[in-house]
């Protein structure tokens, strides 16, 4: 087993690629004709088709998976892990949505096509459909290290944290500066004035 604050920059990458791989390959056509038809009948009727066979259920949960990431990079504690958890729970609905696409666009795409008359064709998965179903499965892997290892793995340091998020130290006027009185003075606000409670 790899040390988990080690394993955090090959997890990450893996999962923001394996997220984006899923998201792209939903939205590209899980379905394809297989070999080239004899007759021009046949040829003409598979140029109607109108079917693109895309997975578009695929293409959101992945973008959820991704988001999640974003969010366990900027996060700590348990909201991190929380937010990990998300993500598996995004990532098994990519895989199952994936593996569904797989089984069932190539059939949708012979419905369309026998309903044009081009008898005798065939159609099969593309590689965008298995592309599809990797993606979906490296993603849970990863979002699940990712739950396992999150409370482990470095986290931003609170000079990230939104402005206000913390107290700012109470000082009296004689344990400020002369610069710090000028500074608040340039900023408009007393320096001698008590704090608001």
């Amino acid at each position: 087993m790899p040390e988990p604050r080690r394993a955090f920059g090959p997890v990450v990458l893996t999962g923001l690629v394996a997220g984006g791989l899923s998201a792209i390959a939903g939205n590209s056509s899980a379905a394809s004709v297989g070999g080239a038809p004899d007759d021009g009948a046949t040829r003409s009727a598979l140029q109607l088709v109108d079917y693109p066979a895309h997975q578009p259920l695929v293409t959101s949960l992945a973008l959820v998976v991704l988001a999640c990431w974003g969010v366990v990079l900027v996060t700590r504690g348990r909201v991190r892990r929380a937010v990990a958890g998300l993500g598996v729970v995004a990532a098994v609905g990519t895989t199952v949505a994936a593996v569904t696409g797989l089984v069932s666009e190539p059939r949708h795409l012979k419905d369309e096509v026998l309903a044009l008359g081009a008898a005798g064709v065939d159609t099969r998965p593309s590689l965008w459909a298995v592309a599809a179903v990797l993606g979906a499965l490296l993603s849970v892997v990863t979002t699940t290290l990712a739950v396992a290892w999150a409370p482990r793995w470095p986290e931003m340091g609170s000079r990230y944290d939104a402005p206000g998020a913390a107290a700012a130290p109470v000082t009296t006027p004689e344990d400020q500066s002369s610069l710090d009185l000028w500074k608040a003075i340039d900023e408009g606000r007393d320096p001698t004035a008590p704090e608001p409670e």
